[in-house]
């Protein structure tokens, strides 16, 4: 009979297997992809730079090994992912610690939350590529099984594309179940496609020794240099394992990708080598040509499901990353639908999956290949990768302070490594590399705007709405006292100090308040979640008796804010107020910005936030307010 603890273990074990299979559906599918178009696009990259030659195969492959174990294996895996953000990870989990920790200069603390910014901006671009060049790298299988219906490539991948941001909305709940799964049978089955290679021709294996790479930059650096700008789609997907560490915990991913992912990969890379040793014309597409011929239409068909779980992934990380963004304040509200109502970190924003949309057709269409979409698909990676490890290391010495020689070695290995993939990368610029820097510049400046022009505009309201406790004080003085009509006003405003405007407004215009008064602000903070017990934090202003109350409300980043279940929280533990569905009202203060002659922002900046600001979300949808008891009392800033 099994003792308590032995049963324990064992629902441990297996609980921590179920986590690792489906880290697996969701971490891994980027990554895991890459096999179908790194090597083919390596050797067909700058009119055949790298050689089909068995020097220059044992060169690349070696490199490839030795790329997915330095930055995967050791950087993200065992490093950087240990810099979690109360269990969340991503590089908005790394701005937030560098937000919070303490640096000499100010100036440096802007420029790294700045080239953190930058990391995100290239996270999109990321995002719009991945989806692209998956699909459409898989249903190009199609060519090798079937190389009469070749024109039908372009059509039938918008046609998954469109399919897959179409069942967005639905969320990934119902699906996510079969994730697992499925990419633990692709794994599988690319682990034995190269296995098989391998067995008949296991000279390829001494191609893992560093030595060849090594040999490799020395017999031609500059072929061997640009080479990395391709080498770096092997490492695709990086982010993912630490954007994605808040959904299954380090160990779990760890776990799936040294026993499983890391060996897979590693053995059909070898295959695929020893494949284009052997006969050098399956340059043009050694994935598809590993296979044998009865198996290539069934693996078209695997390969599309595997790809369209890669994007899935990608797609639901951008939904992530933005609404942490939206509330650490790098973007305007937009309408956010959680999907599931048990997973809180399942979110569907219907404006980015469309935009996410329209731009992955652009590229599929525009680029046309797998291949030349390889060239676009670097930057994206190596930027957002080197902004990880830069912010990881100020973190490490900063934060953690770690002595400054530990913190040398890891810049002098890993950076190094890194700034080399990303100055290989920007010479393919001129060749699609154009896009997601241009896509990175933008968004950056939406970030960097709205961040900026939401200070000044934050300064102004500070000004115009006064001081709550002053108010608060002047009311009581007042002789005769304003009435008091029946119900509960609920005020939202961003600050504890301040007077809502919508209160100033409210009484200046009727003359009147309501008997019971709340003012609630919300406290977004560093941490993804906020426990209940930490969440509400209840002041009456110094007037036991007078009906006005102010209620701070703490949320996580990660956490949707529902306030009308907040207030009736509030309410359950002693909060003055009705939290009836007929019992209160909710007023907000909306503010007009107009533009005009102030130092501070250039003006097409200033343009820029106020079409941002018009364009965001309402704060009743923002908020889950009911729209029958929600008043809006408008006012006007100056910007």
């Amino acid at each position: 009979m099994a003792t308590p603890s032995l049963a324990r273990d064992a629902r441990r074990r297996l609980g921590m297997a179920a986590l690792a299979l489906g880290a697996l559906g969701v971490v891994f599918g980027d990554i895991g992809t890459s096999p179908l178009y790194s090597l083919q696009t390596l050797f067909s990259a700058d009119h055949g730079a790298v050689k089909p030659t068995e020097a220059d195969v044992f060169g690349v492959i070696s490199l490839v090994f030795w790329s997915i174990t330095l930055i995967v294996s050791v950087e993200f895996v065992l490093f950087i992912m240990r810099a979690d953000n109360d269990g969340e990870g991503g590089i908005l989990a790394l701005i937030a610690k560098i937000e919070g920790t303490r640096l000499d200069s100010t100036k440096v603390k802007f420029g790294l939350i700045a080239i953190g910014m930058f990391g995100v901006a290239l996270f999109y671009g990321d995002g719009m590529i991945t989806p692209a060049i998956s699909v459409l790298s898989a249903v190009e299988g199609v060519k090798v099984a079937v190389p009469s219906v070749h024109a039908m490539v372009i059509p039938v991948t918008i046609a998954v594309l469109v399919a897959l941001f179409a069942v967005q909305r639905f969320g990934t709940q119902r699906i996510g179940r079969v994730f697992g799964p499925v990419m633990l049978f692709w794994f599988a089955v690319i682990a034995v496609a190269g296995l098989a290679r391998v067995v008949a021709h296991p000279e390829i294996v001494k191609a893992l020794l560093p030595s060849y790479g090594i040999e490799f930059f020395g017999r031609h650096f500059g072929v061997a240099f640009i080479s990395l700008g391709a080498v770096v789609l092997t490492i695709t997907g990086a982010e993912a394992l630490y954007a994605d560490m808040g959904h299954f915990g380090r160990p779990p991913i760890s776990r799936a990708w040294f026993f499983v992912v890391f060996p897979a990969l590693t053995l059909n890379y070898m295959g695929q080598g020893s494949l284009i040793v052997g006969d050098p014309s399956a340059i043009s597409n050694p994935f598809f040509l590993l296979i044998p011929h009865w198996g290539r239409v069934p693996m078209v068909v695997l390969a599309t499901v595997a790809t369209v779980i890669a994007s899935q992934a990608v797609i639901s990380g951008a939904f992530s990353v933005t609404k942490q963004a939206i509330q650490l304040g790098f973007l305007p509200r937009l309408q956010i639908r959680h999907t599931s109502a048990s997973e809180i970190g399942q979110v569907y924003l219907p404006a980015v999956n469309w935009f996410l949309l329209i731009a992955v057709v652009a590229l599929v269409v525009g680029f046309g290949s797998s291949t030349k979409l390889g060239s676009a698909y670097g930057i994206a990676v190596t930027g957002t990768i080197t902004a990880d490890t830069l912010l990881f290391l100020v973190i490490a010495r900063a934060l953690w302070r770690k002595p400054r020689w530990q913190v040398a070695i890891f810049a002098a290995v890993f950076f190094t490594v890194d700034l080399a993939f990303l100055g290989a990368n920007l010479t393919k610029t001129a060749h699609g590399g154009w896009f997601p820097l241009s896509v990175g510049v933008v968004l950056f400046a939406i970030l960097s705007t709205w961040r900026r022009g939401s200070r000044e505009i934050r300064e102004s309201r500070i000004e115009a709405e006064g001081s709550l406790q002053g108010f608060v004080d002047d009311l009581h003085a007042a002789d005769p006292q304003p009435p008091r009509v029946p119900g509960t006003a609920v005020y939202l405003n961003a600050r504890r100090e301040t007077t809502p405007l919508a209160l100033r407004a409210s009484l200046e215009h009727t003359h009147a308040l309501h008997e019971s008064i709340v003012i609630i602000s919300i406290e977004t903070t560093r941490t993804p979640y906020v426990s209940d017990e930490d969440h509400l934090v209840v002041d009456d202003l110094g007037y036991e008796d007078d009906g006005i109350s102010h209620l701070t409300v703490k949320v996580g980043f990660q956490e949707a804010i529902k306030v009308p279940r907040l207030f009736a929280l509030a309410c359950a533990r002693g909060l003055e107020g009705d939290a009836n569905e007929e019992g209160a009202v909710y007023i907000l203060s909306h503010v007009t910005i107009r533009p005009a002659d102030t130092p501070g922002m250039a003006r097409w900046r200033k343009r820029l936030y106020i079409a941002l600001a018009r364009n965001a979300a309402s704060p009743a949808d923002y908020f889950h307010l009911p729209a029958d008891r929600t008043v809006t009392i408008g006012s006007a800033i100056d910007l």
